[in-house]
């Protein structure tokens, strides 16, 4: 990564949620990110799927209690949205040219670049999945550790080409209208939650319903376009040694692409979580299931969750930076500690004898 005074300045405006939104403009354009946190601890970044923003993406796990004691407290969080994928976004221009993923890929290392962040860990959903698994794949030295949800890896199969194109048609035509929105469901939610119970729609698909009527149609698309354009990530999955886990819906239409990638990563650096009942969006429709994995994950590393009733400044310190710590905590591998409280839950590792 290079010296960020060449190529990124940032306009700042606070917003009522307690962090504030910079708007860095990259050699590749400007991209929004949400800033959360106290920017002395060390850094979590976030990167959405398609069509979603952090809000839409992440709200569900962050405004878990549990997971403000033990996220909040260790990291200041980055939420990196899509280009033009932020609230109030405007269209981009059709001169912009299009980006690729790899091009993605770089913007988020400018965006490390400018806020002076030299490790940071990582959290992505599907699309935003795979652009942190490139990033960390292009800036190996940048990324300690991977939380990947329902994550892409391989080029699409001629399936899923040809539904995104159907997709892009849609966009192009019609705009967000209400055949895109229902394929878009399908992408992120079971189909147990979109039915709901005695036909009544939930509020998570009513809330994510009016979201994606705020996104700007051909914002969508450019991302879209770079996703279905993706190149297949599998050879170079073993050379990837930062911590890994990942969680994946049992009913996610990429169920099958999370176990290939949990089967051809470092089988001693990589767990799999999978939640029954569950589509892609598993931080929205269960962010319960990934808080006891998560708070295991993070131990190896050194982080702990903060005692009830602790205040977030005691001592006057902040966590240390994890770069010495290299190992998923055993109990991580163990269903009994995972099963008991979270069913329905599973977690897969290969372990050596």
């Amino acid at each position: 990564m290079g010296d960020s005074s060449d190529s990124v300045s940032i306009d700042i405006e606070m917003t009522p949620l307690g962090g504030k939104e910079c708007l860095v403009k990259t050699s590749k354009g400007s991209i929004s990110v949400f800033v959360c946190g106290d920017q002395e601890k060390p850094a979590l970044i976030t990167y959405s799927d398609v069509a979603l923003n952090y809000m839409s993406c992440f709200q569900g796990l962050f405004f878990c209690p549990d997971a403000a004691s033990l996220l909040l407290h260790n990291f200041c969080i980055y939420h990196i949205d899509a280009p033009g994928h932020e609230l109030g976004a405007l269209a981009i221009s059709s001169d912009a040219p299009l980006l690729s993923v790899d091009e993605l890929a770089d913007q988020v290392a400018e965006v490390l670049d400018f806020f002076g962040l030299k490790e940071v860990l990582c959290l992505g959903v599907t699309a935003g999945a795979y652009i942190l698994t490139l990033f960390a794949m292009k800036y190996k030295e940048c990324v300690l550790g991977l939380i990947l949800v329902s994550p892409l890896c391989k080029a699409p199969s001629w399936a899923e080409w040809l539904y995104d194109k159907v997709m892009l048609n849609l966009l192009y035509f019609y705009g967000m209208c209400g055949v895109l929105k229902e394929y878009l469901l399908q992408r992120y939610f079971s189909k147990e939650l979109r039915c709901g119970m005695q036909g009544a729609e939930s509020d998570i698909i009513q809330a994510c319903r009016r979201l994606l009527d705020e996104r700007q149609s051909l914002n969508v698309m450019r991302f879209l376009q770079a996703i279905n354009g993706r190149h297949d990530l599998t050879e170079r999955l073993k050379k990837l040694k930062c911590k890994t886990l990942i969680f994946v819906g049992e009913s996610s239409p990429f169920h099958s692409e999370a176990l290939h990638m949990n089967a051809n990563m470092d089988r001693r650096s990589s767990a799999l979580v999978e939640v029954q009942a569950c589509g892609s969006l598993v931080t929205e429709e269960h962010p319960y299931a990934m808080l006891i994995p998560i708070e295991f994950f993070l131990m190896g590393f050194g982080y702990y969750r903060r005692p009830p009733f602790a205040s977030s400044s005691s001592n006057g310190s902040n966590p240390a930076s994890p770069s010495s710590h290299s190992c998923i905590a055993p109990e991580l591998l163990s269903p009994e500690s995972l099963g008991i409280k979270l069913k329905p839950i599973k977690t897969r590792m290969a372990v050596e004898v």
